[in-house]
C-alpha cells in the first residue's frame, strides 16, 4: 500500500525558519534508511504558504487566492510517499522519524486510493490509461 506522510506546518516553518545542520543530517540519514529499505518513493519539504497559491473552484469559475493561509496547524510543510505492507508498518517508520521541526510537530499518515477501491466503476480502459500515464511519469 502507498501512504502519504504529511509533515504538518508549524509557526517556525511558516516563518521560513530553515532547519539546522543537525536536523538536515538526521533527516538525511532517515531518508537514506527509507530508500535502502525500499519504502520511500518520493518526498520533499515545502516552502511557507506565503509563497503559495490556492485555486478555488465554484462551477466554471476559478479564483486564485494568494498565501499566506490562516490556520498553520492545517498547513503542510513537507511530505513523503511510502510503499509499505500496511498502516502498521507506516506507523513504525513514522515513529522512527527525527522530529521534523525545532519544537512540537506532527506527522499525518494517509493511505492512497488504489484501483481496487473503486470497484466496477474503474473500467479496464481506465486501468490501461493509468498504466500508460505511470509509465510516462517513470520515464521522466
Amino acid at each position: 500500500m502507498r501512504v502519504m506522510v504529511i509533515v504538518k506546518a508549524t509557526a517556525d516553518s511558516e516563518a521560513g525558519l530553515m532547519p539546522s545542520a543537525e536536523m538536515l543530517e538526521a533527516m538525511g540519514k532517515f531518508n537514506e534508511e527509507l530508500v535502502n529499505a525500499g519504502v520511500m518513493l518520493d518526498g520533499d519539504g515545502l516552502k511557507p504558504s506565503s509563497q503559495g497559491k490556492r485555486i478555488a473552484f465554484d462551477g466554471p469559475n476559478r479564483t486564485v487566492i494568494d498565501g499566506p493561509f490562516a490556520e498553520t496547524k492545517e498547513l503542510i510543510a513537507g511530505y513523503w510517499v511510502w510503499q509499505v505492507k500496511d498502516m502498521d508498518e507506516a506507523v513504525a517508520w513514522a515513529k522512527r522519524c527525527p522530529n521534523p521541526m525545532p519544537g512540537p510537530s506532527e506527522l499525518e499518515l494517509r493511505p492512497f486510493y488504489e484501483e481496487a477501491d473503486f470497484g466496477e466503476a474503474f473500467t479496464p480502459e481506465m486501468a490501461e490509461r493509468e498504466v500508460r500515464m505511470r509509465e510516462q511519469l517513470a520515464a521522466r
